[in-house]
C-alpha cells in the first residue's frame, strides 16, 4: 500500500519517545518501581511462568533460559523501535511482576496495557499501584491519549485490578481470545487524559 498523507498531526511524533532511554518509573507513594528489564532478570522471567496463574491468563511463554533472554533482548528493541514497552515491577529490590505498555498507536495516541504478579505479590495492592503509575506515564508524560486493557470475563482478579487504578469498564468483546481451553469473552477497560 502507498505511504499517504496524514490528515491529522500525530498525538505522539515518532521518535519522541525512542529519542531518550525506556525511563524508571516510581509509584505516587514511593513504594513500587516500575524499570526496564534486565538481562540478570532472566531467571525470574522463566520462573514467572511456570506459575499456573500466569500461564493461564497469558498465551506467551517463557521456558528456557535462552527464551528468557531473548524475550528480553526483544523487549529492549520495542522500546526502540516504539512498538511496545515493557517494565519490571520492583519493590525493595525484588522483581514482583510485569507491566506491559504494548501496540502502540502513535498517530491517535492509543496504548494497551497488560500486567501479571507473581504469587507472593498479589493482594498486596502491588499490581493496581504498578497499572497507576504505568497510567500516569503514559497519558500525562509520554501523550498517550488512551489506554485500553482487556481480560478474560472469567479472570476477576485482573478485572479489580484495572477498577483499583482508574481503568472504567466499557464493554464485554464476545468471544475474542482463544485460550488454552478455548475462546473467552474479553471485559474492555480503559482509561484516558483527564480521568481521575
Amino acid at each position: 500500500m502507498p505511504r499517504m498523507t496524514l490528515a491529522i498531526a500525530p498525538a505522539i511524533q515518532a521518535g519522541t519517545l525512542s529519542v531518550t532511554a525506556q525511563p524508571v518509573l516510581p509509584s505516587r507513594d514511593g513504594d513500587v518501581l516500575l524499570r526496564p528489564w534486565e538481562a540478570e532478570d532472566a531467571p525470574v522471567l522463566q520462573r514467572a511462568y511456570e506459575d499456573p496463574s500466569i500461564r493461564r491468563w497469558h498465551t506467551h511463554h517463557v521456558t528456557s533460559p535462552a527464551e528468557a533472554r531473548d524475550w528480553i533482548a526483544a523487549a529492549r528493541r520495542s522500546w526502540e523501535q516504539e512498538q511496545a514497552a515493557q517494565w519490571a515491577v520492583m519493590r525493595g529490590g525484588d522483581v514482583l511482576g510485569r507491566m506491559d505498555l504494548r501496540w502502540l498507536d502513535l498517530v491517535h495516541g492509543l496504548a494497551e496495557c497488560a500486567y501479571w504478579v507473581l504469587p507472593r505479590a498479589r493482594g498486596t495492592g502491588v499490581a493496581p499501584r504498578a497499572l497507576a503509575t504505568l497510567a500516569a506515564w503514559a497519558l500525562d508524560e509520554a501523550g498517550f491519549h488512551r489506554l485500553e486493557l482487556a481480560h478474560s470475563v472469567a479472570n476477576e482478579a485482573s478485572c479489580r485490578v484495572a477498577a483499583k487504578s482508574g481503568f472504567a469498564w466499557e464493554s464485554t468483546r464476545r468471544s475474542a481470545h482463544l485460550q488454552s481451553d478455548g475462546w473467552h469473552d474479553m471485559h474492555v477497560h480503559a482509561r484516558v487524559q483527564g480521568d481521575a
